[in-house]
């Protein structure tokens, strides 16, 4: 099995409803996030996938989130804008739109700050 990594990053706001302490009020994050895929069969050069059919895809829906009041972007407008909820996020959309490559999300990691990270991935039953 083959797994690659790649790491882009987006700046947004936001704040946690229901959260009693700080993160109630309005604040932002420098996102890091790391998206890993796998697969078993390399093409004819040797390459799982090419690294900017990843990146392309990953940048198209960190832009979506990027320089945002997540509060305000769905599906965030109804569930909490949490690192968790965005790592959960991140993997279905990527997911959708690689599913004709031959390959597995594995995890997507979200970092909110260099210290603490979220991250989201399936039991190999569930995919």
């Amino acid at each position: 099995m083959f797994k690659l990594k790649i790491i882009d990053h987006f700046s947004s706001a936001h704040n946690l409803r229901g959260y009693r302490g700080k993160c109630e009020e309005l604040h932002g994050h420098n996102y890091k996030v790391e998206l890993v895929v796998q697969g078993e069969k390399l093409d004819k050069i040797g390459m799982l996938c090419d690294f900017k059919i990843l990146k392309k895809n990953l940048d198209d829906i960190l832009q979506e989130l990027d320089h945002k009041y997540l509060n305000k972007v769905r599906p965030f407008n109804k569930i909490n804008p949490t690192a968790e909820n965005i790592a959960k996020y991140i993997f279905y959309e990527i997911r959708k739109r690689i599913q004709k490559l031959d390959l597995i999300v594995y995890e997507v990691i979200v970092w909110e700050s260099e210290n603490q990270c979220a991250v989201y991935s399936e039991d190999i039953e569930e995919r």
